[in-house]
């Protein structure tokens, strides 16, 4: 007899994206810049992405049409304000038609304010490495807000504000002295007419970590005063911390660096928004590789949907807040992987939900095959296939799987 595993009535079942992933020719952005730069530590450009810029009607009825009822994506500040104080009535009138769209379709709207990119301007005043330009998003947030929030569902400030402290730590990404004089960061600021270009992630980790830790903290203050009624947080890149013999030191020492400064702060929020694709093994002398036999997914990590329960409950226990899983998914080709890392990783969050943690909702990574950041098209992580060429969406098994643990609000079997 199969187990049917039933989530709370108000559970959110929702698909996320990011803008400059998504939408195409977000030309003001630091992005943009860095792809077309020498040395880009971009595959390839971003291009026209999925352009859901356009086609966000059609779009948005078939996330609907498949079951879900949340939509997560994030509103485009380079857009928004493409010149310092100079913010595009087009631009806020635009994401205000795609929450109008959101609601006209059921789907409660989850936006991110900033989802890693910024406007060019921004990154050409030293970006997240001065600790002043935390006004400045602020600033950002209060005017969309003033526009948008009587329409927003529930709001992320930042998106990850951590992940280059994770990627670093794992060996991903140089240490701060090599990416201040990274060549592609000096072609970037020639190219805007600056002496510093400063693009998150590729910029340095410790100024960032204390900008954002500002700019959250004014960015709620902001989002707060204006209309709408909503609940508000941060979303954080998590991996499921684990010690072989003698990597506890390690392992505790990681979690306070790349997760605890946050979490400290994420106690006076709404809730809590967990990220999470695998976990991260530490050995005495710190970060382990994958281990032997372990499949890996297209990024190179461990297939080990598990490491979300794991996440879920730490990010609980640590500050006492509801958990909104605003990412989890999986880079793969096999499609049946992705049924098979999907299922399990919900079925640790009705454990989690069975324990009494308070777990908001599930969103799945991600909606579409979109721009995976320095990597470009390769990494499939979409329940939606994109022809590159003529934009046409395929509905890939695991979208039509997932829509209907959604209609059911339950997962059987």
């Amino acid at each position: 007899m199969s187990e049917t595993r039933t989530f709370p009535p108000s559970f959110w079942w929702g698909v996320a994206g990011a803008a400059h992933q998504v939408e195409g020719g977000n030309v003001n952005s630091d992005s943009w810049v860095l792809e077309h730069v020498p040395d880009s530590p971009f595959a390839e450009p971003s291009g026209d992405a999925c352009d859901h810029y356009h086609r966000y009607p059609q779009d948005i009825a078939l996330i609907a049409s498949l079951g879900f009822n949340a939509y997560r994506f994030s509103i485009e500040w380079a857009r928004i304000e493409p010149e310092e104080g100079e913010f595009s009535y087009a631009a806020l009138e635009h994401y205000r038609r795609m929450l109008a769209a959101c609601h006209e379709h059921h789907l409660t709207p989850i936006v991110t304010y900033h989802h890693f990119t910024s406007p060019r301007w921004f990154a050409a005043k030293g970006g997240w490495e001065v600790l002043d330009n935390a006004a400045r998003f602020a600033r950002y947030c209060d005017r969309a807000t003033a526009h948008l929030g009587d329409l927003i569902g529930a709001a992320c400030t930042l998106n990850e504000p951590n992940v280059g402290l994770l990627i670093q730590r794992m060996g991903y990404m140089p240490p701060d002295d090599v990416l201040l004089n990274a060549p592609y960061r000096r072609a970037a600021a020639r190219a805007v007419g600056s002496d510093t270009f400063a693009a998150f992630p590729n910029c340095r980790q410790a100024p960032a970590r204390d900008t954002f830790l500002q700019a959250h903290r004014l960015a709620v203050e902001a989002i707060k005063a204006g209309p709408g009624d909503f609940p508000v947080g941060m979303t954080l890149a998590m991996v499921d911390h684990q010690a072989v013999p003698g990597g506890e030191a390690a392992r505790d020492s990681a979690r306070r660096a790349i997760d605890d400064i946050f979490l400290d702060v994420a106690r006076a929020d709404d809730f809590i928004g967990v990220q999470t694709y695998s976990r991260m093994r530490h050995g005495p002398d710190g970060p382990l590789p994958p281990e032997d036999g372990v499949e890996l997914t297209q990024m190179g990590y461990e297939f080990w949907p598990e490491a979300l329960e794991a996440t879920i409950r730490y990010a609980a226990g640590y500050t006492g807040r509801p958990v909104l899983v605003t990412e989890n998914g999986i880079g793969t080709e096999d499609d049946t992987r992705r049924i098979e890392y999907v299922r399990r990783a919900l079925a640790g969050v009705h454990r989690c939900l069975q324990d009494g943690i308070d777990v908001r909702g599930y969103c799945y990574w991600s909606v579409f095959d979109n721009f995976e950041w320095s990597l470009g098209y390769r990494p499939k992580f979409g329940l939606i296939a994109v022809d590159r060429v003529t934009q046409t969406r395929t509905l890939k098994p695991s979208a039509e799987w997932l829509g209907s643990v959604a209609r059911q609000n339950a997962l059987v079997g």
